[in-house]
């Protein structure tokens, strides 16, 4: 493997490694809706799964999980694709690396989808679940009783339950997003340059 293919699939080895090692250290050590708290009642772990995507969305049946299973393969390997041609072409190491975080998070969610339920003997291949624990209600109330919407019924930010794979897919798009004029601003005036030369492979 050259330098350059590295440190890319050496970070989404590890966050595919860490995320894997966690959940199963969550699964044999943790009952289903058990807390752990670190943060007091502001950070926890909870264990949690889930037939769907990130913080636990999900499409309903056996038949939108299949399809939501079918679809995560084809998208991990559509990002490792784009991985390697990021790499090849030589675009920005810091758009390099935030593709290969939302890689290894997709990965990660795809194992327990496609082999947990094999692995646990509670469902066929594709149809496992994906196992939730961080939990971080940060702020918790109630809305007043003049609000417009949903007077007096509780909130909580932030109510959703993730993993680590779910943090690396969130962590690479917000630092792409908002990096995005310094990653994609060399390509284009290397695009634009009267001197560039477009190499055919």
């Amino acid at each position: 493997m050259k330098a350059s293919y590295t440190k890319p699939f050496l970070l989404a080895f590890l966050v595919v490694l860490a995320d894997q090692l966690i959940k199963i250290w969550v699964r044999q050590n943790m009952y289903m809706g058990q807390e752990i708290h670190f943060l007091g009642d502001r950070g926890m772990l909870l264990y949690t799964e889930n037939n769907g995507m990130a913080f636990g969305w999900e499409l309903g049946g056996i038949a939108g999980k299949l399809a939501l299973t079918i679809f995560r393969i084809f998208a991990v390997g559509g990002i490792g694709y784009a991985l390697i041609y990021l790499i090849r072409h030589k675009h920005h190491r810091g758009l390099i690396l935030c593709v290969a975080l939302i890689f290894a998070g997709a990965l990660g969610n795809i194992i327990d989808s496609t082999f947990y339920g094999i692995i646990y003997g509670y469902a066929p291949i594709f149809q496992g679940r994906v196992v939730d624990m961080f939990y971080f209600p940060i702020i918790q109330g109630h809305f007043p009783s003049w609000f417009p919407i949903w007077p007096g019924e509780e909130f909580k930010f932030f109510r959703p339950i993730f993993n680590l794979a779910d943090s690396a897919i969130s962590v690479g798009v917000i630092i792409i997003l908002l990096y995005q004029n310094r990653y994609f601003k060399t390509q284009e005036v290397e695009a634009s340059s009267p001197h560039s030369e477009i190499v055919e492979e």
